[in-house]
């Protein structure tokens, strides 16, 4: 019986999520420019900076869809992931296992999916 009202619950949190506006990153050039290689990313920091507010509220699928995969997905304690993306060039470039100290964003999801916190930092941030 507790269960025809928790799966209309479910779907309204799911179908209700904000879709960003960040059209303006020109979208297919960044998430072609994997790890920030190609130098497209750093054309564009300025931009997603002043996004930041826009990103927040955003779901981890969503963010998939506008942004392409994470460079980097970190978990963290309590359910929550970091999608990091590399935004210029580093040591990431060549191999993927060394640890890189190139300028990067780290979004930071919820144990619910939606990202809480934008970050800009040198690498990978620590948790």
């Amino acid at each position: 019986m507790k269960i025809k009202y928790f799966l209309p619950i479910i779907f309204l949190a799911t179908a209700c999520t904000k879709q960003p506006k960040l059209e303006s990153l020109g979208l297919e050039k960044w998430s072609a420019d994997r790890g920030g290689c190609n130098g497209e990313r750093t054309k564009n920091i300025d931009k997603l900076k002043s996004l930041k507010e826009e990103i927040k509220g955003t779901s981890s699928n969503d963010l998939d869809d506008y942004l392409g995969k994470p460079d980097v997905e970190q978990l963290a304690d309590r359910n929550q992931k970091y999608y990091i993306y590399f935004l210029e060039k580093g040591v990431h470039c060549e191999t993927l296992q060394k640890k890189s100290n190139a300028q990067s964003m780290a979004v930071r999801f919820s144990a619910m999916g939606m990202a809480t916190e934008v970050t800009f930092q040198r690498g990978v941030p620590s948790q």
